[in-house]
């Protein structure tokens, strides 16, 4: 069942994480908030940045804390009541993130989430340009679910899932999920003596489903279900996934310094592939970009993104985020990507160079980046 990689060369080719913190790492007994638990995290994550890594966190625990500050004995089943605890709650989370962080004088930037903003294109990509601008500048984006506006979302484990929509939008190389277990088990070890621990196992691997069920066994109990649906969809994008306890000393660094701890769930070698079939599949083209030949050798040759310099002329309406066609001098077809702009910028932009447009290109100078672009001549 398991699989034999390099986990710690793998690892180390890592420079993009997404880091999800479960409300039983950054509370006390899922209540109050530790400033010094939110230290330790602060200091670990620090640690990798001056390495020159990327961090994103997803940080849970806004309506575990709503419910203290508000004085409630347990958990409310009402939406409103826990939309409420987490709208109190979140203002505290993000400041205690702000000070624990400012420690270590690096800056965050709060952002809320629902999982609707993956599936507009055009939010999808401003939420990306987002996350990728704050990382670059030494930001770590703090993520959460936006509680207060979501419905069927707000339950146990669901920032699991959050965060494998997040190292999806970033194509994130590992995605860490802390919490209050070990990892993963074949079944479930308090039942079954010979319980095997699964150090490294394909997120594709079709036993999974069965041993994640929501009944019975170590995977479909404490939110472990979550934990492997979110995995597997990290995947999607080429997305490692590390499951590990939180309550390990120094366990961000024993596992970005690639350590035999926690479960190591592989993501599959075409996982970007597949993004890119899935574009190239498309029937349902917006419109077309008539590029030059330069244009055309650079995607074609370089890899290279499409800027507004090498399009010679825009046919259709389309709006952001809505799939084109790259065509060249003859017409022909040679790739196809999503919009970073509207009609109408993409054809007050063409044949321009960017130095000219710099106060127009809000979205970043690629009319297509290369990660939503793919080449079908």
């Amino acid at each position: 069942m398991e699989t034999t990689r390099d986990r710690k060369k793998e690892i180390s080719c890592i420079d993009r994480w997404v880091i999800k913190l479960g409300s039983s790492t950054v509370t006390e007994q899922g209540r109050g908030i530790n400033p010094e638990t939110l230290a330790s995290w602060a200091r670990q994550i620090a640690q990798l940045q001056r390495a020159g890594k990327q961090i994103i966190l997803v940080s849970s625990g806004a309506v575990a804390i709503g419910i203290k500050t508000l004085g409630w004995s347990a958990r409310p089943k009402e939406l409103p009541n826990l939309q409420t605890a987490a709208a109190v709650g979140q203002m505290q989370l993000a400041s205690s993130w702000q000070q624990a962080f400012a420690r270590e004088n690096i800056a965050v930037a709060q952002i809320l989430l629902t999982h609707d903003d993956a599936r507009d294109r055009r939010r999808y990509l401003n939420i990306r340009a987002t996350l990728q601008t704050a990382c670059n500048a030494g930001i770590v984006p703090v993520i959460n679910e936006n509680d207060t506006v979501s419905f069927d979302e707000i339950r146990f484990g669901d920032n699991d899932n959050l965060g494998a929509m997040v190292a999806n939008i970033v194509s994130a190389g590992g995605y860490i999920i802390l919490t209050d277990q070990r990892g993963l088990f074949d079944k479930n070890p308090r039942e079954f003596p010979n319980a095997k621990f699964l150090s490294q196992i394909a997120a594709d691997d079709p036993r999974l489903p069965k041993m994640a069920g929501k009944t019975g066994g170590i995977l479909g109990s404490g939110g472990m279900y979550s934990k492997i649906t979110a995995a597997q969809k990290a995947a999607r994008s080429g997305t490692h996934t590390l499951i590990a306890s939180g309550v390990e000393a120094e366990i961000i660094k024993k596992l970005t310094d690639g350590e035999e701890i926690g479960s190591w769930l592989i993501a599959p070698s075409d996982a970007q592939a597949a993004r890119k079939q899935w574009l190239g599949s498309q029937l349902q083209i917006s419109g077309r970009l008539f590029l030059d030949d330069g244009a055309v050798d650079a995607l074609i040759n370089r890899n290279s993104s499409l800027l507004p310099i090498g399009v010679k002329k825009v046919e259709g309406e389309f709006m952001r985020g809505e799939l084109l066609a790259c065509v060249d001098k003859n017409g022909e077809e040679i790739a196809r990507g999503l919009s970073n702009y509207e009609a109408c910028d993409c054809r007050e932009f063409a044949g321009k160079h960017s130095s000219e447009l710099a106060e127009l290109l809000i979205h970043g100078e690629n009319l297509i980046h290369r990660d939503n672009l793919v080449i079908v001549k």
